[in-house]
């Protein structure tokens, strides 16, 4: 076996061993700057957005991302005591449904996780600051991402410079004095 083989077998050895850890966890962790997300997190922060928007005949939250905006603007927008508190109330979250339904969030049906959201609407609904900063942080991303959304903005908001349109036949004697 000359050199050349032997390097390369070893490189594919040792790739190998550092790949094999990652493809049998359990639960996938995404990596952003400043915190780690895991598969159940990212689930429940795009069910939650999912049903703040649903799909209609328009797209929904899961279409057009809005999990990976509100994910970028928490890692990149926010001091690093909100996103302590995101995460603390996210971890929290899963209590809500467990007391009403005796399930996680994902386990619900479509009315059920409705249900756990309009809870949070409620005056004195007892629930700790942390988890209504989540919930908050969450549900206002997801109308903020929607409505800056390359979709709404083209098909639903159709915008138009000011001043407008330039109408050459538009007629002299039409214009009010």
């Amino acid at each position: 076996m000359d050199r050349r083989t032997a390097i390369r077998n070893l490189a594919i050895v040792i790739g190998g061993a550092v790949l094999l850890p990652a493809c049998t966890k359990h639960n996938p962790i995404a990596h952003f700057k400043h915190f780690d997300i895991d598969l159940d997190q990212q689930t429940l922060i795009t069910d939650m957005a999912e049903t703040v928007i649903p799909k209609t005949n328009t797209p929904g939250a899961t279409d057009l991302n809005l999990y990976g905006f509100i994910m970028k603007m928490m890692d990149d927008c926010t001091k690093k005591e909100d996103q302590q508190t995101f995460l603390k109330g996210m971890r929290e979250f899963n209590t809500v449904p467990q007391k009403l339904f005796k399930k996680d969030f994902a386990a619900c049906t479509k009315q059920q996780k409705e249900e756990v959201l309009k809870s949070f609407e409620k005056k004195d609904n007892g629930y700790s600051k942390d988890l209504l900063s989540f919930y908050n942080t969450v549900k206002g991303l997801t109308v903020f991402g929607y409505t800056e959304s390359k979709y709404f903005l083209t098909k639903e908001v159709v915008y138009e410079l000011i001043p407008g349109r330039y109408n050459a036949y538009f007629p002299v004697k039409n214009l009010k004095a």
